[in-house]
C-alpha cells in the first residue's frame, strides 16, 4: 500500500493512497458482505474510508443512515479506537430533512444545520470527532462565512479534525480560501471531485446532477496552493466510471461520446498490455501518481473490488507508459 499525507500540523493524517467507498455498504451490501470488505480493505493496509450522512437515501428500502452505521458498527465489533489509524471521511449539506424528499429539502449549509449534521454523524460512527469533514455540495442560499465560520467553531471545540469541500467549483474554492486566511480559520485541505482517465465533454451535464468534474481551473488551483504553501489534496470520485472500463454491460454516458474517447481507450489497452494489469489498475495507477497527486476513490460491492484497488498501489507506470496515456486524445 501507499500512503499520502492529508492536512497540515496537528490534524495532519496519513492515509491510504487509495479511499475506499462505502456509499453502498450497509444499504444495497448487507452487513456480512459489508464487514469482509472493511476487514481486507484494513488487513491490505487501506486507512482511508469515504461516506455520508444521507448514503443513500435514494435507494427503495435504504436510508441516509446506513453506511455511517453501518461503519460504526463495524468499527465497534472490531475494537477500533480514534488515533488507530483509520481515518473516516464524511459529508454533510445533501441529507433530505423530509421522508421521500429531494433536493429540494436537503438540510444545507446553515450554522444550525451543520451543528446539527455533525452531531447526527458522530452518533451513527459511533466517534468523539470527525477525521475530515466536507460540505457534500455547494449551498448558495448560505453566505460562505457562515458555513465556514461553524466548520471552524467545529474544528476549534475537536469535534472536527480537517474540513474539506466536495462538488463546489473553482471560483468558490478560492472565495473560500481567502475568507479563511483573512478570519484564520481552517481552510479546505482536501477537495473532492469526479475525475477519471477518460473525460467528459463539459458542455454537457453529466446524468448525474450532483456531481462536479474536475476542470482545468481546479488542477491549476491545486497546484497552486501546493506551490505557495498551503498543501492540499484531492481526492477523486467514480474513478472507474461505474465498471465501464471492463464491463460490455456498462456503457459510457453521452458526455463522454466524443473523438477522444476512443484514443485514450487505445492507449489504455496498449498499456494494459505492456503491464499485464486491468484496465482499472491503469486508471487508478495513471491517477495515484497524477500531477498534482490523486487519491483515487474507489466505491466497491465486492470484496473483489478491494483486491483489484489494493493491487493498482503496487503499479508503477513508466516515463513513456504516462506519456502515452497524456497524450491520448
Amino acid at each position: 500500500m501507499r500512503y499520502r499525507t492529508i492536512g497540515t500540523g496537528a490534524a495532519a493524517r496519513e492515509v491510504s493512497a487509495i479511499a475506499l467507498g462505502a456509499m453502498k455498504l450497509g444499504g444495497t451490501v448487507d452487513d456480512d458482505t459489508s464487514f469482509a470488505i472493511l476487514d481486507r480493505f484494513a488487513d491490505a493496509g487501506g486507512t482511508f474510508i469515504d461516506t455520508a450522512n444521507n448514503y443513500m437515501f435514494w435507494e427503495p428500502g435504504c436510508s441516509p443512515n446506513d453506511s455511517e452505521q453501518l461503519i460504526g458498527r463495524w468499527r465497534a465489533s472490531r475494537g477500533i479506537q480514534d488515533g488507530d489509524g483509520i481515518v473516516i471521511a464524511t459529508k454533510l449539506g445533501a441529507r433530505p430533512t423530509l421522508p421521500g424528499g429531494g433536493m429540494e429539502s436537503w438540510e444545507g449549509l446553515s450554522a444550525p444545520a451543520i451543528r446539527a449534521a455533525v452531531g447526527g454523524s458522530l452518533e451513527r460512527l459511533g466517534v468523539d470527532a470527525i477525521d475530515l469533514l466536507y460540505p457534500h455540495v455547494e449551498d448558495r442560499t448560505v453566505p460562505l462565512e457562515e458555513t465556514l465560520g461553524a466548520l471552524a467553531e467545529l474544528v476549534s471545540a475537536g469535534t472536527v479534525r480537517l474540513v474539506g469541500a466536495s462538488n463546489h467549483r473553482a471560483w468558490r474554492l478560492e472565495r473560500a480560501s481567502a475568507i479563511t486566511a483573512t478570519r484564520d480559520w481552517p481552510r479546505y485541505s482536501v477537495l473532492q471531485l469526479r475525475y477519471s482517465y477518460l473525460r467528459p465533454r463539459l458542455d454537457i451535464r453529466l446524468p448525474e446532477l450532483g456531481h462536479v468534474h474536475v476542470t482545468e481551473d481546479h488542477l491549476d488551483f491545486l497546484r497552486t496552493e501546493n506551490a505557495d504553501g498551503r498543501p492540499t489534496a484531492l481526492v477523486v470520485y467514480t474513478p472507474l466510471l461505474y465498471g465501464a472500463y471492463t464491463r460490455e454491460d456498462r456503457e459510457l454516458p453521452a458526455p463522454y461520446d466524443h473523438p477522444g474517447t476512443p484514443l485514450r481507450l487505445a492507449a489504455l489497452d496498449t498499456v494494459a498490455k505492456q503491464t499485464g494489469a486491468t484496465y482499472n489498475q491503469v486508471v487508478l495507477a495513471w491517477l495515484m501518481d497524477h500531477d498534482p497527486p490523486i487519491i483515487p476513490l474507489v466505491g466497491v460491492s465486492t470484496v473483489a473490488h478491494v483486491d483489484e484497488a489494493v493491487e493498482a498501489t503496487q503499479l508503477k507506470l513508466t516515463a513513456e507508459q504516462r506519456e502515452l496515456l497524456d497524450r491520448a486524445g
